[in-house]
């Protein structure tokens, strides 16, 4: 058995530095480069990716009663890999076969684990960025970020406020109380770390493993046994995840059945009963608000941590950078063809137009600025497919062809550009996809307000502000934070509204219907176990 813990002690060390510092830190660089993963590193993570199709996946000792798999690229090759599969039950009796001795290994053995698990997903990022690449539709160069160092970033974040929050106390104490004259009562105190129970992590399309890679990791490291569910597009990711893991388990002597995978296809899921169980007392969660409302009405023996729909808006007041706005809002539109959570949806603009470096900007003004900023910046079709990537899921096609009669075209293609009037229906819920609103609105302050209120009632996971209004851009924060949505004030150059930066942002707040829980917070680990007392009177001396 392998003392990964003292292996990775120093990472772990500088990991809760970091939580607590809220600095830029990462042991886990996002550049896919030869000179940080080794020369051959991209080679043979293609060469690895290559040999997957058409070949079914090993998971050693998994449970299996068939064989299941029908994931098709976005960019257009059917997969043809097959997954080990197996009815609810029979995940349910393998996980609990595995509870006791994973509770019982203790803290250090499982934090040293899961640090052990991430180190060697991180060595095989180029095989995650091609997975990701081809079950998402993400271009390759976002693919390898958010499917491999950045999820391992949140990964690790989670297991460090793990270990913060079961190292927070003494697990023994000698407990005595002055009686005056009397002999002084002496009790031993002991305290046991009990786990919640099995927990189900429910992976979406779009971000297998980032949105996956946090409950999955603070579920482990508290000691909860993981069903680890892929959304049936998107299973690679977290299969290649949880073959690591069972590796690894197996080295430290637990049980590789503490983490398993539940792979169905579409008509046959397994998710609501797998999330009915009374065995499974945690639920991680990203997708639409419809089947969080399923879990949250059916799954009541279960905690549910949800990311679900939100509406998220940037208010343009005024700006000293124009060209710098277009260009930084142009991008963020465009990234991934808007199909992330944190991506803008509605753009508020007063109907009288804003006050610029460039001057007085109209309403069309600005809507024509973003047009051309978009169409610059994906004007060479490499650079727009390197941006961009493809639809993931057909029904997005179909979403965004249902919202160009909604409204005024300002811009066509991909990201779809609309003008809509500020009541408009179609803007006042999530529409997933490449496809913004300009909303005229009466001055700032009632862009402000209808942002607000929108985040507050149908959730947002990001909120922007363009302004130069000191006094106003306060006011907004103060908005905003009373609406639970995280605001970005004035972003130009390299930095974007949909970055979420591990370590240092909070991402979804938890206090807005876009999400109830925050990634990576105490609140979102702390409740995956309890402590538990047994005393007695100290023996005599």
């Amino acid at each position: 058995m392998t003392d990964f813990f003292a292996r990775h002690r120093p990472m772990l060390e500088d990991a809760v530095q970091a939580l607590h510092a809220r600095g830029f830190w990462t042991p886990f660089p996002e550049v896919p480069s030869g000179k940080v993963y080794g020369e051959t590193a991209k080679a043979d993570g293609e060469a690895t990716y290559a040999a997957l199709p058409g070949q079914p996946f090993a998971l050693p000792g998994h449970p299996e009663q068939r064989r299941l798999g029908a994931e098709v690229s976005p960019w257009g090759e059917a997969l043809r890999i097959t997954y080990p599969a197996a009815d609810a039950p029979a995940l349910i009796a393998a996980a609990q076969g595995a509870a006791e001795p994973l509770a019982a290994a203790g803290v250090e053995t499982r934090v040293g684990a899961c640090l052990e698990i991430l180190s060697r997903l991180n060595r095989i990022s180029f095989l995650l960025g091609h997975a990701t690449m081809h079950t998402t539709g993400q271009a390759f160069a976002m693919a390898f970020q958010a499917g491999g160092p950045h999820a391992q970033d949140r990964g690790l974040e989670a297991v460090a406020v793990a270990y913060t929050e079961m190292t927070r106390f003494a697990d023994a104490a000698r407990w005595e109380k002055p009686q005056g004259k009397a002999a002084p009562l002496v009790i031993d105190k002991h305290w046991t770390l009990v786990p919640a129970g099995i927990s189900l992590a429910i992976g979406c399309n779009t971000f297998p493993t980032w949105n996956s890679y946090p409950g999955i990791f603070a579920s482990l490291a508290t000691g909860n046994p993981v069903i680890v569910k892929p959304h049936p597009a998107a299973i690679l990711p977290l299969a290649l995840t949880v073959q690591v893991a069972r590796e690894v388990l197996a080295e430290a002597g637990l049980p590789a059945d503490a983490v398993l995978l539940a792979v169905d296809e579409p008509g046959a899921e397994i998710t609501k009963e797998l999330a009915t169980d009374p065995a499974v007392r945690l639920i991680d969660y990203t997708g639409s608000s419809t089947f969080g409302n399923w879990l949250r009405e059916h799954a009541r023996q279960a905690q549910i941590f949800t990311e679900e729909t939100g509406v998220n808006s940037v208010v343009i007041a005024a700006t000293d950078d124009f060209d710098g706005m277009c260009a930084n809002l142009a991008f963020s539109l465009s990234l991934y063809s808007g199909q992330m959570c944190t991506s803008p949806q509605n753009l508020y603009v007063p109907q009288g137009g804003i006050e610029t470096d460039q001057g007085h900007k109209s309403f069309d003004q600005v809507a024509a600025g973003l047009a051309r900023a978009i169409d610059s910046l994906l004007a060479d079709p490499k650079q727009a497919a390197g941006i961009c990537g493809t639809i993931a899921n057909p029904a997005t096609k179909d979403r965004v062809a249902r919202a160009r009669n909604q409204g005024r075209i300002l811009r066509d293609g991909t990201p779809l550009l609309l003008a809509v009037d500020a009541d408009a229906a179609i803007a006042q819920d999530e529409c997933f996809g490449p496809v913004a609103f300009l909303i005229p609105c009466a001055d700032a302050d009632d862009g402000i307000a209808r942002a607000a209120h929108l985040a507050a009632t149908k959730g947002a996971i990001t909120a922007a502000l363009y302004d130069t209004d000191e006094a106003r851009i306060h006011r907004a924060a103060q908005t905003f934070a009373r609406a639970g949505v995280n605001l970005s004030v004035n972003l130009t150059g390299n930095i974007f509204v949909n970055q979420s930066a591990a370590f240092s942002d909070f991402h979804v707040t938890g206090a807005n219907p876009a999400g109830n829980a925050s990634l990576t917070d105490t609140a979102f680990v702390a409740t995956r176990f309890r402590r538990v007392m047994w005393r007695r009177p100290a023996a005599a001396v």
